[in-house]
């Protein structure tokens, strides 16, 4: 595979915040008892006008600036989100007009392992046609939360983050990757109505069957059991220590799936990358926004070991390591 490397990257979250406070008045529990169930303090969420499409052409933009370069330099564009703008065409066409872009665009949908899917499927494509290509991690879940849904509405978080990434002669830099699903699990977090299986009628409307639904226990237990095991897998693969890890960026989920993993895979917990208590659970977005961060404030340097590993609704999980390298001048 060509070697690749980041040569901008962006980061999109809404100036709405919800606190924990407001969260503990509507639902009557304490503030105390949410940072204790998910380790979230506040999370941001889009006001009116606010979409995937918009989040994600603002990331996208200032990934962009920061590589120097207009839409007209990327080949193929993917946007990962399990929230589209709707349900057609793909929320990418819309990024694509708004952005310029003159290349191919197409969506990933793999829940909050889209940007892991999203990445490995951008690699293989890079490999067939080795060109710039813009990699965005887009969802609104807070759009698709029933607002009495207490166990929903103290995770989500709006926001996006996007990544150019560009073709370098540095084989190797990719040390392994996984990919999983497990299609039996579809039950545990979903949105019943809005597709082919159950369209919409004034009956779903009402029943609220266009919220998500979530069975907090069976995502919990195979969050941190998939998650566990593609992490293994890959370092295995690399023949790579968990030692030897210098930044491991998680979807950030919550914090007790989080220490979890870190305690099973023995990932070094000073090592992590995390941002969950400021944003909480942005899905797709949660992985490029923490890799934006972290980058903003040159916490990655040349040569560092990066594992990137996430889960999702469906069940599908992944995870990627790879050596850090910035873009060549």
């Amino acid at each position: 595979m060509t070697g690749f490397s980041i040569a901008g990257w962006g980061v999109a979250v809404p100036e709405n915040i919800v606190s924990n406070q407001e969260l503990g008045q509507r639902f009557g529990v304490e503030e105390e008892w949410i940072v204790s169930r998910c380790g979230i303090q506040e999370r941001r969420v889009v006001s009116p006008g606010q979409t995937t499409a918009s989040l994600a052409v603002d990331a996208g933009r200032a990934a962009l600036d920061k590589a120097g370069m207009t839409g007209a330099d990327i080949a193929h564009l993917i946007v990962a989100t399990a929230t589209p703008e709707q349900l057609s065409p793909a929320t990418s066409a819309f990024v694509h007009h708004d952005l310029g872009i003159t290349g191919s665009a197409h969506d990933v949908n793999s829940e909050c392992a889209g940007f892991i899917y999203g990445l490995v499927s951008a690699l293989g494509l890079m490999a067939l046609d080795p060109r710039p290509i813009l990699l965005v991690g887009s969802d609104t879940h807070s759009l698709t939360t029933n607002p009495q849904d207490r166990d929903l509405s103290i995770l989500v978080g709006d926001g996006a983050g996007a990544v150019v990434l560009i073709p370098e002669i540095a084989p190797g830099q990719v040390r392994a990757w996984n990919l999983g699903a497990d299609g039996s699990c579809t039950g545990s977090l979903k949105v019943p109505a809005g597709g082919s299986r159950m369209p919409p009628t004034e009956e779903t409307v009402r029943a609220g069957l266009h919220y998500a639904q979530i069975k907090g226990n069976e995502i919990y237990l195979n969050a941190v059991r998939y998650t566990v095991q593609t992490v293994r897998e890959t370092l295995n693969s690399a023949k790579v220590d968990a030692s030897e890890v210098q930044h491991i960026l998680p979807h950030q989920a919550n914090i007790r799936i989080i220490n979890s993993i870190l305690q099973h895979t023995g990932l070094p917990r000073e090592r992590l990358v995390s941002n969950l208590d400021r944003f909480g659970n942005t899905a797709s977005a949660s992985i490029p926004i923490a890799l934006g961060e972290a980058l903003d404030e040159h916490r990655i340097k040349d040569g560092d070991l990066v594992l990137m590993a996430g889960f999702g609704a469906g069940m599908t999980w992944g995870s990627v390591l790879f050596e850090w390298k910035g873009p060549q001048t």
